[in-house]
Order: structure tokens, then C-alpha cells, then sequence
């Protein structure tokens, strides 16, 4: 792109609506044509001004702030259309990472699109695809399904994700992660995962383990701060594959469970299910270990 380009690009657009995205934890992150965006729109949406406050102050950017958040989405909305019919520019931005990815900024979009208004991403930071490029678990396909629902749609979407065979990615809060991560193996059996936590911060972890192990850990550990869960996909079963499952396979599968602490009978069931194999044939192979 050349500078005339990479200049008109810069220019704000009178009543045009501006997604921009705002670092995930390092400062650092931010480009310098969000900073010139949020430096010349006339007004920034923000889900938290309070912390948005803090980065404008961190970069000397004085401008008007108004709350949009998903429990005022519905008048503040309707209240942004407006202003962005009169011509105003809107900077939307997020706590942290791109808006319209797990927030309301969906929504906003999809009324400024009815509105004809045009609409401006303003690329950066997304925790997902941080998690997702450094997982190293297969990234050319997979599937993002953000927060699980805590409500009774949340059996159903786990079990739209069961057969998956891209790698999954799941957003969680450290209060939620234990009982997500036991019902993701309740229903997808012992997947290889990877948890990305504090990304880009000075205490950035890619915890490596199966979900078995996550389990396990996060019974005596607290988890700290919200994680990006990036699963394998159904091909990606420890120990299993589209093959057929050897009897070795089987044993190590149920020793590895057994070295997790899980009681011998327990132990060949979640066998069984992570293999999609019978019951009564993990159990003759645990007889004949004797």
C-alpha cells in the first residue's frame, strides 16, 4: 500500500462506525492506526470506560466516552444508530481484544449494516488466535465457540462439538474452568488440549496436557485469569484415531487414568468411551494385566 493509500485509509469517516481493537494485556500492542482512530472519531463506545479510561490516558487521548455493554446494549444501541445517522464518527472498543468477538458488538453491527452505516475494522489483537498460533495443534481449520452457555443450552452445544474433527477453541473465566474442563471430557473423552492464560502479559502459560490431567490439576490448583481452552479435534483423541485400536492402546490409555487417580471400574468406563470401544473388552484386558 502506498502513503496516499495508507492516508485515506486514516481519514475518519463522518458517521462511520469503527471497530477497533485495543491490546489483550501488553500495551505494546496497540497500532498506530487504532491510536489514530481513537485520537480523531468524535465519540468511543466502550463495554468498561473505566478501563478504557486508562489506556486513552496511557496514550494522552482525550475523548467523550459512552458505555456499551450487553446489559444496556438494546437503548445504548439504538441511542449510537442515531448519533452515527447524524453523522457522528463511533469508535467501538472492547476491555480487551477485537469488538464483535464474544460482546455486543455484534449486535451493533448488524444495526449499523441495517442502517446502511458504514463499517470499519480496525485489526489487532484477538486472545483466540494468539491461543490457537501457539497451541501447536492444527490451525489451518478449526472452530471458535467462544463462552459456553451456563444454561440448558450448554449440553446441546457440547454435544454439537462432540464429532468436531477441526481443533476447538472455548473462551473461560477461572471460576468456570474446572466444571467446563470435567464436562468436555464427560462428553468428548480424553482430548489433547492446550490452556493459554494472562496472554501477552508478563506471566503468559500454554499449560499442555490431556483433559484427564487439566482435571486433575485445576482440582488442587486455583485457576488465575481467563483462559482460551484450544481442544483437538476428534481425530486428535489420545491414543485413538479412525484406526483400529489396538490392545496395547487400550492398556496405556486405561494406566494413564489409573496414574490420574481414578478408581480401577471408573478407569475402563471413560476407556471404553474415549475409544469407542466395548466396556466388557477394556474389562477382559484389565483382567488378563494380572
Amino acid at each position: 500500500m502506498n502513503k496516499k493509500n495508507t492516508k485515506d485509509s486514516n481519514k475518519i469517516v463522518d458517521g462511520g462506525l469503527y471497530l477497533v481493537a485495543t491490546p489483550i494485556g501488553n500495551l505494546g500492542d496497540i497500532s498506530i492506526r487504532a491510536l489514530d482512530i481513537l485520537k480523531g472519531v468524535d465519540l468511543i463506545a466502550a463495554e468498561d470506560t473505566r478501563v478504557t479510561l486508562r489506556l486513552l490516558n496511557h496514550f494522552n487521548i482525550s475523548k467523550t466516552l459512552i458505555s456499551y455493554h450487553e446489559h444496556n446494549k438494546v437503548v445504548k444501541g439504538n441511542y449510537l444508530i442515531e448519533e452515527l445517522l447524524k453523522g457522528t464518527s463511533v469508535a467501538l472498543v472492547t476491555d480487551a481484544g477485537t469488538p464483535g468477538i464474544s460482546d455486543p458488538g455484534e449486535d451493533l453491527v448488524k444495526l449499523a449494516i441495517e442502517n446502511n452505516i458504514k463499517v470499519i475494522p480496525i485489526p489487532g489483537s484477538t486472545a483466540m488466535i494468539c491461543g490457537l498460533i501457539s497451541s501447536g495443534l492444527p490451525t489451518g481449520r478449526f472452530v471458535f465457540e467462544g463462552f459456553l452457555p451456563m444454561n440448558k443450552d450448554r449440553k446441546q452445544r457440547l454435544q454439537d462439538i462432540k464429532d468436531e474433527t477441526r481443533t476447538i477453541i472455548l473462551y473461560e473465566a477461572p471460576h468456570k474452568l474446572l466444571k467446563t474442563l470435567k464436562n468436555l471430557f464427560d462428553l468428548l473423552g480424553d482430548r489433547t488440549i492446550v490452556l493459554a492464560r494472562e496472554l501477552t502479559k508478563k506471566y503468559e502459560e500454554f499449560i499442555r496436557l490431556s483433559l484427564s490431567q487439566a482435571i486433575v490439576k485445576y482440582e488442587v490448583d486455583s485457576p488465575r485469569g481467563e483462559f482460551v481452552i484450544i481442544i483437538s479435534g476428534k481425530k486428535g483423541i489420545l491414543g485413538g484415531s479412525s484406526e483400529v485400536i489396538t490392545d496395547d492402546e487400550i492398556i496405556k490409555v486405561y494406566n494413564e487414568f489409573i496414574s490420574n487417580g481414578i478408581e480401577k471400574k471408573d478407569a475402563i468406563k471413560k476407556t471404553a468411551v474415549q475409544l469407542d470401544v466395548k466396556k466388557r473388552d477394556v474389562y477382559q484386558l484389565v483382567l488378563e494385566l494380572k
